[in-house]
């Protein structure tokens, strides 16, 4: 399905903006688990990135159903709600990728990754979405 959303809320996915998403899964044991993360949108998924083995990694791999939530940074009440699937996950160019949203985030391309870390890159195709503010 692809989601409309408002096109005043277009800006929250703008590299511009630089607003960061609250990723939630839900763990084998049911509990919720939230992370703030960097994230880039293509006009249709929203797209991220982490490290092979980490919980997002192993929650994503096992339920691959996220929900996030983008504020605004210049003001917080003012946001928007996303429900998807994971339609991709690659290996393939994830390096480059989170330089990318590094250069997004902190202006440098450069993001120091860890002895022995594989990146992965995260495809969300969005099914629903509700605003505020």
């Amino acid at each position: 399905m692809n989601v409309q959303f408002p096109a005043q809320f277009a800006d929250l996915f703008t590299r511009e903006k630089r607003a960061f998403a609250h990723l939630a899964l839900v763990k084998r044991n049911g509990t919720p688990q939230v992370t703030p993360i960097w994230f880039d949108f293509d006009g249709t998924h929203f797209i991220f990135n982490t490290a092979r083995g980490r919980v997002k990694d192993k929650i994503l791999r096992r339920h691959p159903v996220v929900a996030f939530a983008i504020s605004d940074p210049e003001n917080p009440y003012r946001y928007i709600q996303i429900t998807g699937k994971v339609v991709g996950e690659t290996e393939e160019g994830a390096a480059e990728q989170i330089a990318d949203l590094a250069e997004k985030y902190r202006g440098v391309r450069s993001y120091p990754l860890r002895p022995g870390e594989t990146r992965v890159t995260y495809r969300v195709l969005p099914d629903r979405s509700q605003t505020m503010g």
